[in-house]
C-alpha cells in the first residue's frame, strides 16, 4: 500500500469512539457500544483507522470466521471446489468512514487492509472467499465497484474469490 499518514490497529480501549459518526445509527451504535466487547469475546477482530497519534477512530471495519452454502456459490466456481456442503470465509462484517472523513479515500483504504488480512490469513487459516453485507444500495455499489459479486442472487451479500485477492497482492 502506499505511505499515508494513517494507520490500522486492533481496537484498545484508549482509541477515542464516541464521537465517531458515520451516518448509520447501527454502524455508530456498534462501534460506540459493542465493538470492544464483541473483540474481547473473540466473536469479531475490530480494525480501526488513526492519523498520527491520534486516538480518535476515523474509520474501521470487522473480520470474523464464517461459512457459506456451497449451493450458494456461482456454479461456475462451485464446480471447482470441494463438492463439501458449507465453504470456509471471512466475513467483512461491517466497513464505515466517519463522516468528516468521507471523499479522502478512507473507505478504499480500508477495504484494501482488510482484503490484505484476509489474504495474510488464508494461507493459515483457510477461507476461499471473503463476503459482507452491504447495508444498502450505496454500500453495494461501493464493493461491487472493487470486484466483489452477487452471492446467491442476493443483492445485498457479495463476494470476492480469495484467488482474486491474491493476484491483487501478488
Amino acid at each position: 500500500m502506499p505511505s499515508t499518514p494513517w494507520q490500522t490497529l486492533a481496537l484498545q480501549k484508549d482509541h477515542s469512539r464516541q464521537a465517531f459518526s458515520c451516518g448509520t445509527p447501527a454502524l455508530d451504535r456498534y462501534l460506540h457500544q459493542q465493538a470492544r466487547q464483541n473483540q474481547e469475546k473473540q466473536v469479531a477482530a475490530v480494525f480501526v483507522l488513526l492519523q498520527g497519534a491520534s486516538p480518535k477512530v476515523l474509520a474501521y471495519y470487522t473480520l470474523s470466521a464464517f461459512t457459506i452454502e456451497t449451493r450458494q456459490v456461482p456454479a461456475t466456481l462451485a464446480r471447482k471446489l470441494p463438492r463439501y456442503p458449507q465453504l470456509p470465509v471471512t466475513l467483512l462484517g461491517r466497513l464505515a468512514v466517519d463522516q468528516q472523513c468521507k471523499g479522502q479515500g478512507m473507505g478504499q483504504f480500508m477495504l484494501l487492509d482488510a482484503l490484505r488480512r484476509c489474504h495474510q490469513a488464508a494461507s493459515d487459516i483457510a477461507a476461499m472467499a471473503v463476503v459482507v453485507d452491504a447495508k444498502d444500495e450505496a454500500a453495494a455499489a461501493f464493493y461491487l465497484h472493487y470486484g466483489f459479486m452477487p452471492l446467491d442472487e442476493s443483492a445485498n451479500r457479495l463476494f470476492l474469490p480469495m484467488a482474486t485477492i491474491t493476484k491483487l497482492f501478488s
